[in-house]
């Protein structure tokens, strides 16, 4: 069997035993995991793990997520076609490529330069036309394209940051990891049912590396 055969059996095998026999029901969500090689975004050296059901070093002391830990915050969002979606956390851009298969336009935040530029190679590579990457702090957000219908975190923040919110439209949804401990927090969705007014549901525990920035973990944050 030719290599991109195997690995396209091992991202169906994936998606049937990892998301959809675990609970993921948005269709479009398990397409979009079908259908984007997560093999393009790890390094080189672990592409082998790529569809294991864990979390894998890309560089610069972070992590890609764990495929069901993103197709479960991604269909929380409750996504529509026509959706803009912020993500804070770009990491190597895998991410962002799911989210662009699910919604009309994705803008994406990575702090650190190195990890920015490999979301950007990566997202190229993959054929990805409707995906900006930025580095900035994600914590600020992107004011200058809010508001957004959706914003994913891909960090643990010690609270929700308040630019965050702001940027959320009416109706928008944000999903972030929140907690006071940088390496343990509670997965929240929070819908903007008014100008001033937000519902948080508890979703799960996880785990993420720290939201570093203004409105976030300080730097030296373990």
């Amino acid at each position: 069997m030719a290599k991109n055969d195997i690995t396209a059996e091992r991202r169906h095998r994936m998606v049937e035993t990892q998301l959809a026999e675990r609970g993921i029901t948005d269709a479009r969500v398990l397409a979009a995991m079908s259908t984007v090689a997560r093999e393009r975004f790890v390094a080189c050296d672990q592409q082998d793990l790529a569809y294991e059901d864990r979390p894998l070093p890309i560089g610069e002391g972070q992590t890609i997520s764990q495929p069901y830990i993103v197709a479960f915050m991604i269909e929380a969002l409750q996504l529509g076609p026509g959706n803009k979606v912020l993500e804070i956390g770009g990491g190597s851009g895998y991410a962002a490529a799911v989210l662009a298969h699910v919604a009309r336009t994705v803008l994406t935040i990575e702090r650190l330069p190195a990890l920015a530029d490999l979301a950007r190679r990566n997202l190229a590579a993959a054929g990805v036309k409707n995906v900006t990457v930025k580095c900035a702090d994600g914590t600020q957000g992107w004011r200058e394209d809010a508001p957004f219908d959706a914003i994913l975190v891909s960090a643990g923040a010690p609270d929700v940051p308040r630019p965050l919110l702001e940027q959320l439209a009416v109706g928008g949804r944000i999903v972030v990891p929140v907690g006071g401990d940088p390496t343990s927090q509670d997965l929240i969705r929070i819908v903007r049912t008014a100008a001033d007014r937000f519902e948080r549901t508890l979703l799960t525990s996880v785990r993420f590396v720290p939201l570093i920035g203004e409105a976030g973990w300080q730097p030296d944050t373990g």
